[in-house]
């Protein structure tokens, strides 16, 4: 029926006019992920009972002639380092390989709330420690417009699922970029909330300053549909904002007229892709035609971010990393003693990312070091802070790349990880400031890999945000744009 492809606003749509079932649209995508997932990879747990049993339930209470939520039905997918009761959470790697939550995360209560079909669980970069989906323990994921790059990470599970039409929704997880980048990477639209706008609860911590729970979809419509359920104030969560949050769908609205747009000539850094630079300055000449102001601004603290986010991050993650000793849960590798047992869980069960993350992180809160690398680090977040607080005194929103390059091949960068890392100079800027930003195709690159266009918002803008990209989605049609392998064959 290549039901697949198709936004969830309009499956809703769909459903509620009984032109398919539930049932037929978890079968439609079930034999989706049995044609390509053997390519993408971008699972690690399927669900595919529950699911079926959530679709007929659904069936059932339309028939009954009840209405239904927007995502009742409608299947998704979870990042697998959000927990999920009674369905292996393994942080794609080999400590957690076996762990089964007994509890879910606030955004799983959330969404099983309003009923929709869970199809399983997808990978990442493990630990959510990397930009490629290449740092997984078990495998890595493919980017559905070329199995031969990645999907960018470290929600590259998430995103690969959903350009593959393997799912619908998704939800991912971003520290420094990682559902920004990969919904940039795969054509997609990507959402990282202002910090403590989405509860944390449950989601397995890498850097708990930074983490934050986003969604992944086709399009600016669903993107809002999906916040609406996953946003609020959560009192498991001591970061939560205690506010309501709106209605996000009454942004939804084709209207920049006015607003003024800030450009970051920081962000246009030097060796920038041409193909991404050319479709980034055609988005914004685009906005401007449409009624927006460009206002240029500077950012100066821009080229530290990188080095604070890599000594902040690090430093994060290992201290939360410590809890995985073999001992209390997670996997554990026999030895002569207590601290053998330690040295060889944590030496065979950690991936190469992961222990290099946990070095640096423990090296920078050391004795003698802390005042010279994380306590400096941390000055320089607020002064990197501080350039969003001045940039916002003059300007709505702020407009940039996502990622200097488009995909790139799997391979080329796993092995040099200072240029991996580079990858992220325009987002983690966003994650270190804790504002919200979001990714929307605006272009291909001439090997016709898709492009992202950055907007940043003001803490608690995402309504801006939204607007904007919906705006910008609507006059386009890049997000109508199906990647090669969900072609039907």
């Amino acid at each position: 029926m290549n039901l697949f492809n198709k936004p969830a606003h309009v499956l809703h749509d769909m459903l509620i006019n009984k032109e398919i079932t539930a049932v037929e649209l978890a079968n439609d995508l079930f034999a989706r992920i049995d044609e390509v997932e053997g390519e993408v990879k971008a699972y690690i747990t399927q669900t595919r009972e529950a699911a079926l049993a959530q679709a007929k339930a659904v069936d059932e209470k339309i028939a009954r002639g009840e209405e239904i939520s927007f995502l009742e039905g409608i299947p998704g997918v979870i990042k697998d380092n959000i927990c999920t009761k009674g369905v292996k959470t393994t942080c794609a790697s080999k400590m957690l390989e076996n762990f089964v939550p007994p509890y879910n995360a606030t955004v799983v209560e959330k969404l099983n709330a309003v009923n929709p079909v869970i199809l399983g669980k997808t990978n990442l970069d493990e630990f959510a420690m990397g930009g490629s989906t290449e740092n997984s323990a078990f495998y890595p994921t493919h980017n559905p417009w070329n199995i031969d790059c990645v999907p960018g990470g470290s929600s590259g599970g998430s995103a690969a699922a959903v350009a593959a039409g393997t799912a619908i929704w998704s939800l991912g997880s971003d520290t420094g970029g990682s559902i920004r980048q990969p919904a940039a990477f795969c054509g997609l639209v990507g959402l990282k909330p202002t910090y403590g706008r989405v509860s944390r609860f449950g989601l397995v911590a890498f850097a708990s300053s930074l983490d934050q729970i986003g969604p992944i979809t086709r399009d600016v419509t669903d993107c809002a549909h999906v916040m609406n359920i996953i946003a609020g104030y959560d009192k498991n969560d001591s970061t939560s904002i205690n506010a309501e949050a709106p209605d996000y769908t009454k942004s939804l609205t084709k209207d920049v007229k006015g607003l003024k747009i800030g450009l970051p000539k920081e962000y246009f850094v030097a060796g920038m892709d041409a193909d991404v630079e050319k479709a980034v300055r055609g988005a914004i000449k685009q906005l401007e035609d449409m009624g927006a102001e460009i206002v240029e601004v500077s950012m100066p603290h821009t080229e530290y971010a990188i080095s604070a986010y890599y000594l902040i991050a690090t430093a994060e993650a290992s201290s939360n990393l410590a809890r995985y000793d073999g001992v209390s849960y997670g996997a554990r590798v026999e030895g002569t003693d207590i601290v053998d047992m330690f040295k060889k869980t944590r030496s065979e069960k950690f991936g190469q990312e992961v222990k290099r993350r946990i070095m640096l992180g423990t090296y920078a809160l050391s004795a003698g070091y802390y005042d010279a690398y994380y306590l400096q680090a941390l000055r320089v977040r607020t002064l990197v802070k501080q350039d969003f607080d001045k940039a916002f005194e003059k300007v709505d929103v702020l407009v940039t790349p996502i990622a200097p390059t488009p995909a790139y091949k799997i391979g080329d960068m796993v092995s040099d990880p200072m240029k991996m890392y580079l990858q992220d100079v325009c987002t983690v800027p966003v994650n270190l400031s804790g504002v919200p930003g979001i990714s929307v195709p605006c272009g291909f690159s001439d090997d016709g890999m898709p492009i992202g266009l950055q907007i940043i918002g003001k803490p608690l803008g995402e309504e801006t945000l939204i607007r904007t990209a919906y705006t910008f989605e609507q006059n386009n049609e890049f997000h109508k744009s199906i990647a090669p392998l969900r072609e039907a064959k």
